[in-house]
This record gives structure tokens, sequence and C-alpha cells, in this order.
């Protein structure tokens, strides 16, 4: 009996280091900051031949702070840079030497679905921009902020002769107004506030938010996010990309509409052309005057979408000013 319990007590001993292993890879995985053991080929310039090893590390310092496909996130630091091969190989004519180096990677690579922190730099009625480690920029739209918790309170207008930046330019001779002028780059631009419907507290100055989306653009990266308490849901998917998606729907039924106009008259023309005394002028203008229906039809679609955005455009004017006039009576009453 006494070797069976001792076989149990030392199975039981495994238990707590796998716990521990499987918690710390874990943890990693949920951690946006990865140390990568990286390969590469290089092709090192003839410049380098003397010293390798400089070479290779002028290509890694290019990478810093640009987003690499194959690591899957932004480069930040390299270090223990090592050749692989003992030889490198010279291809043909071509003066360079190809050769693999190992090296370790620290890289920002978030994943949708992580749970990160940034703080607050710009707040429009369009989107909240965030600093994520006072580097990366993220947006949040508004169609991913609560509506019925959240709602946007205009700033001062740059015109108001009060409130705007005309009065804070003219008391900045003042001890007060150059006390204005001098905020500090940290606080977010006035161009308004997300403030809470009930309490009235203001959005920030930090903010947790949900990663639903990554953009690469010029091999940097940002981060689209969200404050919804269930991000993936359908019901965020703002009314501008369905009404696109009907519009692509429409242009198509209308592509192939035109397409069954096309044939038509190519099966129409083959006939006509079977007929010996066929005018060819007549036929020219046929396809001129069909041409220019065409035209007009595209420009007639195109005035018609800028009337609908213009019209979009003088609404929200509209709303803009009410809500500058409902502000300015609030402040004189008080």
């Amino acid at each position: 009996s006494s070797p069976r319990k001792r076989k149990h007590r030392d199975e039981g001993s495994v238990g707590p280091s796998t716990k521990k292993h499987k918690k710390e890879k874990r943890s990693k995985e949920s951690s946006e900051f990865i140390l990568l053991h990286a390969s590469l080929a290089v092709a090192i310039p003839p410049v380098f031949a003397s010293n390798p090893a400089q070479g290779v590390e002028e290509m890694l310092d290019s990478m810093i702070m640009r987003y690499i496909p194959t690591l899957r996130g932004v480069v930040l630091t390299h270090s223990n840079l090592r050749f692989l091969q003992s030889k490198a190989r010279i291809q043909d004519d071509c003066p360079y030497a190809i050769c693999n180096v190992g090296f370790d990677a620290m890289v920002w690579s978030p994943r949708v679905g992580h749970k990160l922190t940034g703080k607050v730099i710009l707040c429009s009625p369009d989107h909240v921009s965030l600093l994520v480690d006072r580097t990366f920029n993220v947006s949040i739209p508004r169609h991913h902020i609560p509506r019925a918790e959240w709602i946007f309170e205009w700033g001062p207008a740059e015109n108001d002769p009060e409130y705007g930046a005309a009065a804070a330019g003219a008391e900045g001779a003042t001890t007060l107004g150059s006390a204005v002028a001098d905020k500090s780059a940290d606080e977010p631009e006035n161009l308004g506030r997300w403030v809470h419907a009930v309490t009235g507290e203001q959005l920030g100055p930090t903010l947790d938010f949900i990663v639903i989306g990554l953009t690469v653009a010029n091999q940097m990266l940002s981060l689209i996010g969200s404050i919804q308490p269930d991000p993936f849901s359908p019901e965020h998917v703002p009314p501008a990309q369905e009404q696109s998606k009907h519009n692509e729907e429409d242009d198509d039924e209308e592509a192939e509409e035109e397409e069954a106009e096309d044939l038509q008259a190519l099966e129409d023309g083959e006939a006509e052309s079977s007929d010996p005394e066929l005018d060819t002028f007549a036929e020219l203008g046929k396809k001129a005057d069909k041409m220019a229906a065409e035209e007009a039809k595209k420009a007639g679609k195109a005035k018609k979408r800028k009337e609908v955005e213009e019209k979009e455009k003088e609404k929200g004017e509209r709303e803009k000013a009410k809500t500058n006039k409902k502000q300015v009576k609030a402040k004189d009453k008080a």
C-alpha cells in the first residue's frame, strides 16, 4: 500500500508546475506584447563584407516601429542576433551575401478580442480617438459607443464671440487667458465631449475597450475599438455600410440590365446587318444616340446622389446649430 501512496504523491507533485505552465501560456496569449524568436533570410551588401553583423543590425533597425506581416505585429526592439549558417551564399553575379539569421523581437501584436486601455485625445460626434501606450492610435466609432448611456455635447463654436477661439485669443494678454492658452497638450481637443446621460460624467481621461478590428496603412498599425457590452453583435453595424451594401446591389442589378440591353442591341444589329440596304451612317447615329442616353442616365444618378448628400449635410448642420443654441440658452440662464 505504501508504494501506491508514494506514487500518488509523486503524481500530485507534478500538478502545480503543469498548472503554472498553462497559466503562463494563457497570460502570454492574452498580452499584446510578445517576445518572438524569429529567423530571416537577408542579403548583406558588399560594403558590410568585413562586418556582416553590422549590416544585419541596420536591416533590423529599419523594421522598428513598422508592422511586419510575417510577425503579425509592430516590431519594438530586437536583440540576440545570431547567424544560423557558418557561410553565406553568393548567387551568380549578385555581390550580395545571402544567409539566414535569427534574432529575438519584442512585438506589439494585439488581437481581435483583446481588452486594452487608452487615453482619450479627441472627442467628436463620429468617433473617439485614443492613444495606447502613448504611441498607437485607436478609433472607437459612434456605433460602438452605447447610445443609451453616452451622449455627445458640442463644444463652443470657433466663431462664438463669447466662448469661442476668438474670445480666448482676446484674453491671451491677461493672466487667465495665458492660463487657458497654456493648457496641457495631453488634454483632448475641444470639439466637444461625450458625457454620461445620467450622471453627466465625462468620458475619459482613460478608457477600457475591446479590439474589434485592425487597420494597416503605410506599414503602420491602428486599431478599431468598441465599448459596447456586446461589441461583435450585428446590431452595431453602421447604417452607412448597410446603405453602401444596398447601393452595390442596385449597381449590380443595373449592370445586369445594361448587359442584357447590350446583348439585345447586338442581336438587333446582327439582324439588321443581314439587310443589304443597311445605311452605315444611320447605324453610327444609333450608336451615338445610345451613348448619349447612357451618359445622361449616369449624370442623372450622380445628381440624385449629390442631392441626397447635400440634404444630409444640411440636416447635420441644422442639428448642430440647434444644439449650440440650446447650450447658449443654458449658459445664459445659469
